[in-house]
């Protein structure tokens, strides 16, 4: 018999009926002539009885000796539990099934780790054993609510008239974004392909093809540095329409984040809140502010200018800021929470902080007060709203600095206040952002969203001679602190996309070779148009609280980018990269590492046993410690299944203990590079 019900899925309403299901044995109980197997599917457990009465020897035994995790079918007949054994943590917790019979379809190998309800794995290894981790409840729940989330998306998206398109996935490399990962190609040797980072121009060409309005769950891939909320490989909801202006776009990604959360968590979004990008940065120090919490940052440049304290006044010289936040409460804060904010200011680039507690009394206790008058601590006081009770922190440093240190230290006060609520969504729309930011590495102005941003047209005349004034027409979509996407209005003037393209230092011969296509599409009536993105596993993330995206995505990378589960990236065979026509100069190294099944890193071990290894000794270090993985790997094809003889004759000889004199507890202090009192004091190892 085939299944015919999930266990999760049974009710009161089945008992007395015969059904089948079949799952994995989550928990085994033996009572001795009874057994009880709780087995779990997608659905959720039901408990499964066993009694040696009324089944075949066969069968129990079989129940006897099934292991944990092992794939079972059982039939039987549902029965109401006897009521001192319901069991209120499970939707079948009423219910049981008498089982008459068991069909195991898949013994269970020894576990690499428990799979208990409760029991949490490190990371690293869940990630290598990721099919037994899917397993969990939470992790099936994750992925079933993501399946949710994007169903709900195109039936918005269809519903408003969208159509959807699939873009290539081989395409053309273009500058001004992340790395792309590049494919070789067989059939043109020398010539590569990229992994598209956005479907950004086949979605405006199809705007020119007359489309109208276009959407795509997009698969992007991006080779940047990795952290808890990036992916090398990554999904997106794509869209694109024409004819509209950003007020339009704006309006339709409100209407469709209220949908979702409604949809998919029963919550009913209030309007979203709107400020500019130099609003943002002025307020919150950063162009992603985390609204669940209310603390601004005040401008005390007016005050400060005049004040005693040299380091205010010599920022405020050399056309720098102080700025400052005001901690509710914070005056309660201890010494070493207030050195763990200063150490974090620094980490960040300020070279200290000044800070003010105000008593319950109103008087203020600070260093600050042997340099600032009275009048001048109660100015500040005022202006950052400071009451009794309230902590003051200060940043003194040019204007980007200034933003960069209050802006991160307003999150780590929030996080240590606990102010951001998981449960609580705070939605955010920036505007006008600037169209180009300088690069200092490549001296060069480079885009800030991408060359086919429109600027605002009042702004246009600012493109050759001060394009740092430029605002365009872009706008992100910010939750809690977290960048969801952005957008903009595109370009559909061929004139104002050449003046961009030369204000970001493109001659018309490389403007030609990398979007020449794009450009000769402009000149066949591309109408006005403008879309959005934004990531479908961060917004899944955020819905579920969750604090990584591998926990809502099936088989993810780790912060190294690799799949430990396959051992992705690795390296292939000598013939493979002949048939690429690349070079093969690694080749016989390569294929014994592969043999081998290790990949050096020589940076992160040396950072592990904090080492310093010079730039002109990697290469040979490197060699040698393959060397001796490649010996290990031989000594290991070695037959061991017979008894080996010693024919040399030798024999260790242990020399006896002799006690000797112990070292001074001084002189020992006095070769230590850094101590504490009468304590050698060394470096974290473990971060």
């Amino acid at each position: 018999m085939e299944r015919t019900h999930y266990c999760g899925e049974l009710t009161e309403a089945e008992v007395g009926r015969r059904v089948t299901v079949c799952g994995w044995v989550q928990t085994k109980r033996d009572m001795g002539g009874i057994i009880f197997i709780d087995l779990r599917d997608r659905e959720g457990t039901l408990q499964t009885v066993f009694d040696a009465r009324l089944l075949s020897e066969e069968d129990f035994r079989l129940a006897e000796g099934i292991k944990n995790q092992s794939a079972a079918q059982v039939s039987g007949i549902m029965r109401i539990r006897d009521q001192e054994t319901y069991n209120p943590k499970l939707k079948t917790g009423t219910i049981e099934l008498a089982a008459d019979g068991i069909r195991l379809f898949s013994e269970c190998a020894p576990l690499p780790f428990p799979m208990e309800d409760g029991f949490l794995a490190r990371e690293e290894l869940r990630l290598k054993y990721r099919y037994l981790d899917i397993r969990r409840p939470e992790l099936q729940r994750n992925l079933r609510f993501r399946s949710g989330v994007q169903s709900a998306v195109r039936g918005f998206l269809e519903q408003e008239g969208f159509i959807e398109v699939e873009t290539p996935m081989l395409t053309k490399s273009t500058p001004e974004g992340a790395r792309d990962y590049l494919v070789p190609s067989r059939v043109h040797p020398g010539e590569f392909y990229a992994l598209p980072q956005s479907p950004q121009i086949f979605k405006q060409l199809l705007m020119v093809g007359g489309l109208d309005k276009y959407y795509q769950i997009a698969r992007c891939f991006r080779d940047e540095d990795l952290r808890a909320d990036r992916q090398p490989e990554f999904t997106q909801v794509d869209m694109e329409l024409s004819f509209v202006s950003q007020e339009d776009i704006l309006l339709h990604l409100e209407k469709l984040f209220k949908y979702l959360f409604k949809r998919c968590l029963d919550i009913e979004l209030p309007a979203f809140k709107r400020m500019t990008w130099h609003e943002a940065m002025d307020i919150y120090g950063s162009d992603k502010p985390d609204l669940r919490f209310d603390m601004p940052i005040y401008d005390l440049s007016d005050i400060a200018k005049g004040c005693g304290f040299s380091v205010f006044r010599k920022a405020i010289e050399q056309k720098g800021r102080v700025r400052a936040l005001c901690v509710k409460g914070g005056a309660a804060f201890t010494r070493t929470e207030i050195e763990g904010l200063t150490r974090r200011a620094v980490s960040l680039g300020a070279k200290g902080m000044a800070w003010i507690s105000v008593q319950p009394d109103g008087s203020y206790y600070s260093i600050l007060t042997k340099f600032m008058s009275k009048e001048e601590l109660d100015g500040v006081a005022l202006r950052v709203k400071a009451e009794p009770g309230d902590f003051i922190l200060f940043c003194a440093d040019s204007q980007p600095t200034v933003s960069r240190v209050l802006g991160g230290l307003r999150l780590e006060i929030g996080d240590m206040l606990g102010l951001r609520d998981k449960g609580k969504y705070e939605f955010l729309i920036v505007t006008d952002f600037p169209q180009f930011e300088y690069s200092q590495e490549e001296k060069r102005y480079i885009s800030a969203h991408h060359p086919f941003t429109m600027p605002y047209p009042e702004d246009i005349k600012y493109l050759k001679s001060a394009p740092e004034r430029v605002r365009a027409q872009s706008y992100d979509v910010v939750l809690n602190g977290v960048e969801l996407g952005s957008g903009s209005i595109r370009i559909h003037d061929q004139q104002i996309q050449k003046l961009v393209f030369e204000a970001l230092g493109f001659s018309d011969q490389e403007i030609e070779e990398r979007f020449g296509f794009m450009v000769n599409a402009f000149k066949y009536g591309a109408p006005p148009h403008g879309g959005f993105a934004f990531g479908l596993d961060r917004l899944v993330m955020l819905m579920l609280g969750c604090d990584s995206l591998r926990e809502v995505i099936a088989f993810p990378k780790n912060k190294e980018a690799v799949c430990v589960m396959t051992g992705a990236p690795d390296y292939v065979d000598r013939e493979q990269l002949e048939a690429l026509k690349l070079g093969t100069a690694c080749g016989d190294r390569d294929a014994e590492r592969k043999k081998a099944g290790v990949k050096m890193d020589l940076d992160n071990i040396a950072m592990l046993a904090r080492l310093s290894i010079p730039a002109d000794q990697k290469e040979a270090l490197e060699r040698d410690m393959m060397d001796i993985i490649e010996m290990a790997g031989r000594l290991s094809e070695i037959e061991a299944d017979r008894e080996t003889i010693n024919i040399s004759g030798l024999k260790n000889v242990m020399r006896p203990d002799e006690p000797g004199e112990a070292y001074k507890r001084e002189e020992l202090l006095k070769n230590a590079r850094t101590k504490t009192g009468e304590y050698i004091t060394v470096p974290k190892v473990l971060e």
